[in-house]
């Protein structure tokens, strides 16, 4: 830099990036018209790279060698796997290339083994019909190689993110709470069989649940509060969370489950918020009554959408994860709806989805690299 301020030269663009210990710096300058290839800068610069045991390599461009880029879209591609090889990442290529896309940068997120890569493109402005076509070709790759392939916009909001919200049952946590109610009140059968007619179209979410929950007519509450003490956690929930204070994220459960489940998990997580249906219970046992409002899907959109309103963050900085199809709006709702472990249905419509890891390889689709966010604190 010395070289070129010394030699009048003008610094037009400057990139630099570092693979496996070497650096590679590539320089656009401007220089007298008249002598460009033998401009004294040149020179200089040859010498002084031969003297810092660099290699430099230079051609002379003009205006007209420089391409007329036409307007287009950045996207970051995430690449998560338990197995990222060559093969995989020429599939992904020749697939971006397919699809008019370019790629710009390629980084590892994962630290020791290649379990994730962000590929940053750009694609051609040429409506939202290219880019659903592009995703789903991604999601048939991802599909035939077993990885997580998400497409999403490359913008400010996608890094800047600030609050996540979470479905319970099979999300947050391993189990269906209402399956283990049954199951320690011996009604596991009948309730498996009125889930079945929801799951099957013959009962809405709200009757469905109303069903089942009579069932649990006179079980005595203390049965509930030892399951809640007992809740399997999913695999990589409490880093993710652990990372997310770091970040000054809020977070919250909005679950279809129950509250004195919801409520356990916020504090033994240390999640801001818990929305949930109410039990009624007297006498110390369950009455078989849910209390309204029931948080349905709707509710679970509009409980984003006022939890957002209320933090005063826009909703595009919001990021809604489930597995069912009553996290539908919910994820909707959301500037980033991520589809985990879910239904076929689901992952179709949501913004991105995983299909195997932990919670925690959400941080990986918010474009955060392992050494970045091991040091945060825990608070």
């Amino acid at each position: 830099m010395g070289i070129i301020a010394d030699a009048g030269a003008t610094l037009e663009d400057v990139e630099a990036v570092v693979v496996q210990g070497q650096v590679t710096i590539t320089l656009l300058l401007g220089v007298d018209d008249g002598t460009p290839r033998g401009s004294p800068v040149v020179k200089e610069l040859l010498f002084g790279a031969k003297e810092l045991g660099l290699e430099l390599e230079f051609a002379v461009v003009t205006d007209a060698d420089l391409p007329v880029v036409p307007p287009r879209q950045s996207f970051a591609v995430t690449v998560i796997g338990d197995a990222i090889d060559a093969r995989l990442i020429q599939e992904l290529a020749l697939a971006l290339h397919n699809h008019d896309a370019n790629i710009e940068v390629i980084r590892r997120l994962s630290e020791g083994s290649l379990a994730s890569l962000e590929v940053v493109i750009s694609l051609g402005v040429s409506g939202q019909d290219a880019v659903s076509t592009l995703r789903r070709a991604l999601m048939d790759l991802a599909s035939a190689r077993n990885v997580d392939i998400a497409l999403q916009r490359e913008t400010l909001t996608r890094r800047s993110k600030r609050l996540v919200v979470m479905d319970m049952d099979s999300t947050l946590i391993t189990i269906e709470v209402i399956d283990e109610l049954a199951r320690a009140y011996g009604v596991f059968e009948q309730v498996s069989a009125i889930t079945q007619q929801a799951m099957n179209g013959q009962l809405n979410y709200e009757e469905s649940l109303r069903a089942r929950v009579a069932l649990l007519a006179d079980m005595p509450m203390s049965l509930a509060h030892d399951i809640a003490r007992n809740l399997p956690v999913t695999e990589g929930a409490e880093e993710l969370l652990r990372v997310l204070r770091g970040l000054g994220y809020k977070t919250a459960v909005i679950s279809g489950g129950f509250s004195f489940a919801a409520e356990a998990l916020r504090q033994r997580l240390g999640l801001d918020y818990a929305f949930s249906n109410h039990l009624e219970v007297r006498d110390g046992r369950l009455t078989g009554r849910v209390l309204d409002p029931i948080v349905g899907p709707q509710r679970k959109a509009d409980l984003l959408d006022a939890l957002a309103q209320r933090e005063g963050i826009p909703l595009e900085q919001t990021i809604a994860i489930g597995d069912g199809a009553n996290d539908l709006l919910m994820l909707e709702k959301a500037g980033l709806g991520i589809a985990f472990h879910a239904k076929p249905r689901l992952r179709e419509a949501a913004d991105t989805s995983l299909s195997s890891g932990g919670l925690d390889r959400i941080l990986y689709l918010l474009g955060l690299r392992e050494r970045d966010v091991r040091d945060l604190p825990t608070g």
